[in-house]
């Protein structure tokens, strides 16, 4: 503080900030503003005190604001940069903190913020080499821990596993209780080959006995919630991740498919900013509520309110997470999926959904929560999450394998390079040997630096890679499904293996070569080809992973087969069956509201006894009245109709557009000035997020491509709208399919690799310790 504002207007300023009083704060401070423009104190605590009343955008403008005033004070700069953080607005707080780092070198805390900003938008060395220095500069533990997560989360996407779980293991030492740490160990955990299923329940469980014991005596015991074991059950969905994230590839879909006469569906939203993903979730769900900026009581408290019966968590141990929120046990039924491919640790997570195959028959073992084994996989994919109606442009339809224009096969990796371990790598440079033409593409992160591709092409040589044949491409959400294009073979990571991007590259027509192994986090991608019906492309061990590799590489004109054939597969199986799987997603629910119902109205009765209570609830459900419901549409937020009072919408808009053509002399009709164009479009995307290959909604997408001269787009639409029109098959035929898929599999799984006639593959004795990326 000057010594110009030592007045009595800037004591009652400071004496309304330690009382926390933020109406009066910001009522002070634009008094004090008014009566002097300059007024330092004013503008440093102004946006500080209307972020914590809750107005973000006022805080920002006053932030703003301030910042032009007194440009080099650093204490106003780094709280405008803080709340940009909380806002997720990172670019716009990067720019701050990078002068903000050249005012306070010396400043720990300023250095770890910098860091902060650059994850988000993928400066992992920029954001790396600011960690380093906040570390250096750390003067106490707070400032040290601060640093520290900073290096694990940038080291992790460096590759540089080990070093940044040994970095959260610093940080839990000198700060036990900050979460923080906890997390990203335990994500980070997931791909170091050091660590097995049984130090990931250790993890876990160590995670729960530091913020779940001490709540466990406040838990409700929901005495005001109806016990019929058949109404209507309000289920609530927990996320930070209604946005462009990996878990709306496969969320989507059950959201907007769940049989709205059993179920009422909230969506309750932990992160703070929205993109067209959450608009799309606001459509597809009864309820919105957003949790951010909340503490994980407060969350507890107003997820109760809402008397959910059924509250699911779709994060586990991943950033933003609601796990906090959970142990305080705000719903009588609570499950984790999807998110996190292991156990949260919690005894108020009373199940783990799972399915036959993906997690090996004894994983109960590894799991607090009881896991319920789905009958189809575990979770089903949507393509395209990002930009909806590219799933059926030309540009992303399968091609024919690229070996048969280039000569040689391409083996590749699109995965975070966090999972390639040096076993990894290692394994592949054995494969480059045995495939002596072969070529190994990989993608990721920072690759297009010079300087971190040459770092990255000089571990692989170390690691036995010919990079004379290596490839590296940088990752560019751009790209996103066209890099497949260039490579034949996909290659799995391990033991952290593919989650989205196994799902991704199969879909685009890519056979995937696995390994199998101890847990989830090892099997997911077993779980894909099993329910496929591709077991013979998991390996048993690293010589099997070689032998299948190459034998798939041996045959261009069968690996062409299977390209041109797998997305057909892909999407009639239950991988992508959406309607196969939310039934049973459905049903799964339904069991375990009956399970809570029996357990806590007989809490002595055996498991046996409440199976059969369970058993005679399910020979009594109650026959339908009339006719089954029409499916509706969420065709805008908080407004879901009728599936045909959606097509009529549609095709009024499209009259409308088409009465407005009005083409440019010369040239093609593509130069449309009706805006309801546009309008149909979304509304057309709208129905198809709802109903993916919904006919009618691809008809009309055809016609406008057509009107606007876009013809090789109209005649994609017209093709997939013609393909959709067929009878799927019934869901008790793929259901039986997979079930015999889910056998065969788990029967390969049980017997040993094949011998192999070569030395058994290892990593080169030089290279047995952790890697050093």
């Amino acid at each position: 503080m000057t010594q110009a504002d030592h007045d009595p207007l800037s004591l009652r300023i400071q004496s309304a900030m330690a009382a926390a009083d933020w109406p009066l704060l910001i009522r002070l401070c634009k008094q004090a503003l008014r009566k002097k423009s300059r007024h330092l104190v004013a503008h440093r605590l102004l946006g500080f005190a209307l972020h914590r009343h809750h107005d973000p955008e006022a805080a920002i403008a006053a932030y703003k604001r301030g910042a032009a005033v007194w440009p080099d004070d650093a204490e106003l700069l780094i709280n405008y940069a803080n709340v940009l953080l909380e806002l997720a607005r990172q670019p716009k707080a990067l720019a701050i903190l990078d002068k903000v780092v050249q005012l306070r070198p010396d400043h720990s805390a300023c250095w770890s913020k910098l860091a902060q900003s650059c994850y988000a938008i993928g400066l992992h060395q920029k954001g790396f080499d600011a960690s380093q220095k906040a570390l250096v500069c750390a003067t106490d533990t707070t400032q040290r821990v601060a640093a520290l997560t900073q290096s694990a989360i940038h080291r992790r996407e460096l590759g540089q596993v080990r070093q940044a779980v040994k970095d959260c293991e610093e940080a839990i030492h000198l700060s036990p209780t900050d979460p923080t740490g906890h997390t990203n160990r335990m994500l980070f955990m997931l791909a170091d080959p050091g660590y097995g299923a049984a130090d990931m329940l250790a993890g876990a469980q160590t995670y729960a006995r530091t913020f779940e014991e001490p709540l466990r005596a406040g838990w409700s015991d929901f005495a005001q919630l109806g016990r019929d074991p058949w109404r209507k059950l309000r289920v609530g969905f927990l996320s930070p991740d209604f946005r462009h994230h990996a878990v709306m590839y496969f969320i989507e879909g059950l959201l907007s498919l769940l049989d709205r006469g059993q179920f009422e569906v909230w969506a309750f939203y932990l992160y703070p900013s929205e993109d067209t993903a959450t608009e799309r979730i606001r459509c597809h769900t009864d309820h919105f509520v957003r949790l951010d900026g909340l503490t994980a009581q407060e969350q507890a408290r107003r997820i109760q309110e809402e008397q959910i019966d059924v509250l699911i968590d779709l994060a586990g141990h991943t950033g933003n997470n609601g796990l906090l929120a959970m142990a305080h046990k705000p719903a009588p039924v609570q499950i984790s999926t999807i998110g996190y491919p292991g156990t949260t640790g919690l005894r108020a997570m009373d199940w783990w959904i799972s399915d036959n195959v993906t997690d090996s028959p004894d994983a109960d073992l590894f799991y607090v929560e009881r896991l319920y084994r789905l009958p189809t996989r575990w979770a089903c994919y949507r393509p395209m999450s990002r930009n909806p109606l590219w799933r059926y442009q030309p540009a992303y339809q399968v091609r024919p394998t690229p070996a048969l224009q280039n000569g040689y096969i391409t083996f590749g990796s699109c995965n975070n390079l966090g999972k390639l371990t040096d076993e990894v790598l290692a394994l592949w440079g054995q494969l480059l040997t045995a495939v002596p033409d072969a070529r190994l593409l990989i993608e990721g992160k920072n690759l297009g630096n010079e300087e971190a591709a040459n770092s990255y092409r000089q571990r692989c040589l170390r690691l036995g890679v010919d990079t004379e044949r290596l490839v590296l491409v940088n990752h560019d959400g751009g790209n996103q499904y066209l890099t497949y294009h260039l490579i034949d073979i996909a290659l799995d990571p391990f033991p952290l293996v593919g989650g989205t991007t196994s799902n991704d590259l199969l879909w685009m027509g890519l056979p995937l070569v696995t390994m199998d192994g101890d847990s989830l986090r090892s099997r997911m991608s077993v779980g894909l080809l099993a329910h496929l019906g591709r077991h013979n492309w998991i390996a048993r061990s690293t010589d099997e992973y070689l032998r299948i590799a190459a034998e798939l590489a041996s045959d261009m004109t069968a690996l062409n087969q299977f390209r041109l054939g797998l997305r057909d597969e892909m999407e009639n199986s239950v991988l992508m069956r959406e309607d196969v799987y939310v039934s049973e997603f459905g049903h799964a629910m339904r069991k375990m509201w009956m399970h809570w119902l029996a357990e806590s109205a007989h809490p002595d009765w055996t498991p046996e006894q409440v199976s059969a209570q369970i058993n005679e609830w399910l020979q009594t459900r109650p026959l339908p009245m009339g006719n089954a419901p029409e499916f509706h549409v969420g065709v805008a937020p908080g407004e879901r109709v009728p599936l045909s009072s959606a097509y009529e919408r549609l095709q009024t808009l499209l009259e409308k557009a088409k009465s407005g053509l009005q083409p440019v002399a010369g040239e093609a009709s593509n130069v449309l000035s009706n805006p309801n164009w546009k309008a149909t479009t979304e509304l057309a995307e709208r129905i198809l997020c709802a109903k993916p290959h919904d006919p009618v909604a691809l008809t009309v997408l055809a016609e406008i491509e057509n009107a606007h001269g876009h013809l090789d787009f109209g005649r994609v639409y017209l093709e997939q709208a013609l393909r959709s029109l067929a009878e799927p098959e019934p869901a008790e035929r793929v259901l039986a399919r997979t079930h015999e898929y889910v056998q065969a599999a788990l029967v390969y799984l049980a017997q040993p690799p094949l011998p192999s006639s070569r030395p058994a593959t290892s990593l080169p004795e030089s290279l047995a310790t952790a890697n050093t990326a």
